[in-house]
């Protein structure tokens, strides 16, 4: 089961894994058509400020810290 904060991590990290295909320096050697579509996924991808108001609005779906109850 995923939980509402591990949805929202797991949208913020692929965001900056498609915007780290982007970057030749910190992704050499990446074919063109890659990075291309990357670009076009990170073109209407969620960005952070979305992300706030999604979990804002949406608590059981997004969230952006840990609960309470499940922190290490």
């Amino acid at each position: 089961m995923t939980l509402p904060y591990e949805r929202y991590r797991a949208v913020s990290i692929t965001r900056q894994f498609l915007a780290d295909l982007l970057d030749a320096a910190k992704t050499p050697k990446v074919p063109r058509s890659v990075r291309q579509t990357a670009a076009r996924c990170l073109r209407h991808y969620p960005q952070e400020y979305d992300m706030e108001r999604a979990a804002g609005k949406c608590p059981d779906t997004f969230a952006q810290e840990w609960p309470v109850w499940d922190r290490p």
